[in-house]
């Protein structure tokens, strides 16, 4: 029997929050990686959602990023190791605060949008985050790009891992993900990004768009909650992993 994790970013509103798609997307989630305030969220939003995600028995994680809310933390920032290890050590202790408010427990810690992509490829930022993460709390788990620098660092500082793989994403040959920028590089049809899923989960293969398989492990399947069919998308993952006899249970349990 296969297993996997589904995990999806919450908490990128700010001011008078709304929880809208999010609350009805974690009907179908394992994992929820909720904003920390630099990239998204604030301290209300990071509250709310917190709470909703207990209420659902939502696994929780951090999702610390660049300060950058113009880009969204999208946008590559030439950071030092130092800081890198700051950034993330702040944004989780923020996260933490609420959750042992609610009297819950943070499950795992994925960065963000460009810290995430950066991290992928940068050993020395990698290890920086790691070892933020495993200071604050050795149990955590940290989520990493398939085969990246920040999977191989997690692992190298003693915590536990997830590899991760992206349901609407396409990949390089090299087992990097397209960068936005790029007109390829989002899968907009469902059927097709459930079908690259399915076969990541229980094949371990994904074709790069270079037109070769590429090996990847799939622990933790990331779906979007920001696009304009999410929560159907949300939805009709779940329901059809199940039918391919592929478990749907967070990493942490």
């Amino acid at each position: 029997m296969f297993q996997v994790d589904l995990n999806c970013d919450m908490g990128e509103s700010f001011g008078t929050y709304k929880m809208g798609t999010d609350e009805e997307i974690l009907e179908f989630i394992t994992s929820a990686n909720i904003a920390c305030g630099f990239h998204a969220g604030d301290p209300a939003t990071m509250r709310q959602t917190v709470k909703l995600a207990l209420e659902k028995g939502v696994a929780i994680g951090a999702h610390p990023g660049l300060p950058d809310l113009t880009g969204f933390g999208r946008r590559n920032m030439d950071i030092s190791s130092q800081e890198a290890y700051d950034m993330v050590v702040y944004q989780i202790g923020a996260l933490d605060g609420f959750l042992r408010a609610e009297g819950g427990k943070m499950q795992h810690v994925k960065p963000h949008g460009a810290l995430y992509n950066m991290a992928a490829k940068s050993k020395e930022l990698s290890e920086a985050i790691a070892e933020g993460v495993y200071k604050i709390n050795p149990e955590l788990i940290l989520f990493g790009l398939s085969g990246s620098e920040l999977v191989k660092a997690g692992e190298k500082a003693g915590l536990r891992t997830a590899s991760e793989v992206f349901a609407d994403r396409t990949y390089q040959k090299d087992g990097s993900l397209t960068p936005r920028r790029q007109q390829d590089a989002m899968i907009t049809d469902d059927q097709k990004a459930i079908a690259q899923v399915i076969r990541m989960v229980k094949e371990g293969k994904v074709l790069s768009q270079q037109g070769e398989d590429i090996s990847i492990q799939a622990d933790t399947v990331c779906i979007h909650g920001d696009g304009l069919h999410a929560l159907s998308f949300a939805r009709s993952i779940k329901e059809l992993l199940n039918l391919s006899e592929v478990t749907v249970r967070a990493v942490g349990r």
